[in-house]
């Protein structure tokens, strides 16, 4: 890391107790939001733009700049600001990333295209996977071999470099991904052509599967490292231009980039890896569900952000949301820590369409920021989500925004009259259906996270958040059972509260396959010590104070002769547990997921792994004083179609007029800035101390 970077990090750390602004920026595929936070005042102010899909810079810049003049707030006052970005995602999407070459030990050019030779949908023969992103004849082959204990069978000798290197530059790509069998054990051979191609081609980018992710499984270590190539051109440009235009807007604003295990990494990390970045806005979202949870004394929660394009779930037992290693992005197989996270077709902008079965679909296509919903007035014509809520009258005709972004109605009867028609339904009937439809998805994708892996969606309460998904977060929890819904105080904006309430964050991982055994236990100790090591080394550089430092240990084992490993948490734990222990544990979470047991069977850990968290200063947040059983004030009253047969004249509350205490009955709407919350009859709304919805469902 230069001097320059780590003089930013340190000022990540330091710089907000001379000023007081911190800001959290998360970039949606409709809206790109601020959560703004003045600490010496409690001050929160928030805000919402368009997102620019072609330059999601271009709407940061001009948000914090409209953040400034419309509530008088000193850009130069802001001393942190942190980004989650949807650019490498969205890169993966439209298959615009760098020309990538691949280096691969020799006999091994088509393992990308072999992968695992399973089908990527079971029951569809025809389909196939997305073609790989480095194409034959950009692949090379190193003249060397490690085996599994990690000596060289076949040592590459630096006399082969000159050609190799020579053959990779004729072919002139932008970035070039290493590969080598064996390297998470003996990452020689990888260094001896990093350091080959880094001398000859300068301006190349590199993406080493020994510094990006050295894990075992060959295909999945190989496939992250070529994505995390394919990205490097795309993100190291936008986080340039970005830094850039924020060092002009908000000169002593330290920036830091959410990552998709959560928690923030600085801009030179995220230039290195972009691969993880590509699941970071979701991850705050999570983030920022966790927090609001804390404070509202809730542990178990199931989250649901709904936002223009897409509902993220995730699940969310004693404040703490797992972990998954191995994801899908875009077709391509990932080998990276990231929250578990299930996403789902389902935002305010999805579209309503009939299948080949005559069957009225919503999603996964999605109208997005351009042109958007009909109701837009931006020259779209698909009935949408959003027009279904506004003919429903669940979405105020003022418009979103506070009124400052204005919904047609007229436009949005236009665009559902044909559904309708089709159907021989009314239009109010028909919008009532797609909501439906689009509930169901969403039910489904909380059953994956929940059912399907034996938890009980009624003994969790649904925390909703994004845009839309408090306007339907009581028709998700009544299809699952669930009695509670807890909506925070900026749920349309959440992601990016999350942000700011993140901590810098690095995961150090090693394999080394080692029985559970007293005998071995040394052998453990010494691994997990060469860990803290590393963890220590990246405090260092990162300037983390020691009282600042926390780490968790994290065990990878399994039976022996099984195929996937279970995750087993430690804490920071010192001195380790003895074996006899560290079993148990293996039983307790192996009971836990699969139901059963064997305590005679040998167990094996397979990776260490050490998540190393630099605690920044966090936002204070101090509860309100409750008022017992205030009656808010209704602003007014519409119309509103809670069931497809008739409406409801239906009081209209504004949030930001609700006090700790206050009590509200359905039927009510309780509109805000960046959301809107849906209360059928008979629902019951409390505002806590932090101001925070909790709405109690009627049966």
């Amino acid at each position: 890391m230069s001097a320059a970077t780590a003089k930013i990090t340190r000022d990540f750390l330091v710089a907000g107790f001379l000023m007081s602004w911190m800001i959290g920026v998360d970039v949606g595929g409709t809206f790109t939001d601020f959560f703004a936070f003045d600490d010496s005042t409690d001050r929160i102010v928030l805000h919402k733009v368009a997102s620019t899909p072609s330059n999601p810079a271009q709407a940061v810049i001009s948000g914090l700049r409209e953040l400034s003049a419309r509530h008088d707030i000193d850009l130069s006052a802001i001393t942190r600001l942190s980004h989650g970005t949807t650019v490498a995602t969205n890169a993966l999407i439209q298959r615009r990333g760098g020309k990538v070459a691949l280096v691969v030990t020799q006999g091994f050019r088509d393992l990308i295209e072999i992968g695992r030779q399973i089908r990527p949908h079971v029951f569809s023969l025809q389909e196939d996977y997305p073609a790989p992103l480095v194409p034959r004849e950009l692949r090379f082959e190193a003249p060397e071999r490690i085996t599994a204990d990690g000596s060289a069978v076949k040592a590459l000798v630096p006399e082969a470099l000159p050609a190799l290197v020579a053959a990779i530059g004729a072919a002139k790509p932008d970035a070039c991904a290493v590969c080598l069998l064996f390297s998470f054990l003996n990452p020689a051979h990888e260094a001896m052509i990093r350091d080959a191609l880094g001398a000859a081609y300068p301006d190349m980018y590199l993406s080493i599967s020994s510094e990006v992710q050295p894990e075992f499984r060959e295909y999945e270590r190989l496939s992250t490292t070529v994505l995390n190539a394919y990205l490097q051109p795309v993100i190291d440009r936008y986080l340039g231009e970005f830094a850039e235009g924020l060092a002009e807007a908000a000169p002593n604003a330290a920036l830091g980039i959410n990552q998709s295990a959560g928690g923030l990494m600085s801009v030179a990390r995220a230039r290195n890896l972009p691969i993880r970045t590509a699941l970071s806005g979701p991850a705050a979202g999570v983030v920022g569900a966790i927090h609001m949870a804390r404070l509202s004394g809730v542990p178990d929660v199931i989250s649901l952000d709904m936002g223009g394009t897409s509902a993220d779930v995730a699940l969310i037992r004693d404040y703490t949301a797992g972990t998954a290693f191995n994801k899908w992005i875009e077709g391509y197989p990932a080998r990276l820590a990231s929250l578990d996270i299930n996403a789902v077709g389902a935002g305010g902008g999805s579209i309503a369409w009939f299948d080949r079965d005559g069957l009225m679909k919503v999603g996964p296509q999605s109208a997005g920021a351009q042109p958007g919903p009909a109701c837009y007035g931006r020259g779209g014509t698909d009935a949408t989500v959003t027009d279904a809520n506004l003919v429903l009258g669940r979405l105020s005709p003022k418009g979103l925004l506070g009124g400052d972004m204005a919904l047609d109605e007229g436009l949005a009867r236009n665009a559902l009259a044909p559904l309708a028609e089709r159907l021989g339904f009314p239009v109010e009937r028909t919008a009532h259906g797609m909501l439906g439809i689009v509930v169901a998805n969403m039910v489904r994708a909380i059953r994956a996270v929940s059912v399907e892996r034996g938890h009980d969606p009624r003994a969790f309460a649904l925390l909703p958040f994004g845009g839309a998904g408090p306007l339907h977060a009581t028709d998700v929890a009544r299809s699952l059972g669930i009695r509670r819904c807890l909506v925070p105080l900026a749920p349309g904006i959440l992601c990016a509260q999350g942000l700011i309430v993140s901590d810098l964050r690095e995961t150090f991982v090693r394999t080394a396959v080692t029985p559970l055994s007293d005998a071995r236990l040394a052998d453990v100790i010494a691994r997990v010590a060469e860990l803290k090591a590393q963890a220590d080394a990246w405090f260092d550089t990162e300037a983390v104070e020691k009282a600042n430092r926390k780490i968790d240990i994290v065990l990878d084992a399994r039976y022996v002769g099984q195929n996937f490993e279970l995750a087993i948490a430690l804490g920071d734990t010192s001195p380790l547990p003895h074996a006899e222990e560290l079993r148990q544990r293996f039983f307790a979470e192996h009971e836990r997921a699969y139901g059963f047991h064997n305590p005679a069977d040998p167990i094996e850990i397979v990776n260490f792994r050490l998540i190393a968290a630099g605690r920044l200063r966090q936002p204070a947040t101090r509860p309100g004083e409750v008022s017992e059983g205030r009656r808010p004030e209704t602003t007014t009253h519409r119309m509103v179609w809670f069931s497809f047969d008739k409406a409801e004249h239906t009081p209209i509350y504004d949030r930001s007029a609700l006090l700790p205490g206050d009590m509200i009955e359905g039927p009510a709407m309780i509109e805000q800035l960046d959301s809107t919350t849906l209360l059928f009859p008979g629902d019951h709304v409390t505002v806590d101390p932090y101001l925070n919805l909790i709405v109690e469902l009627s049966p």
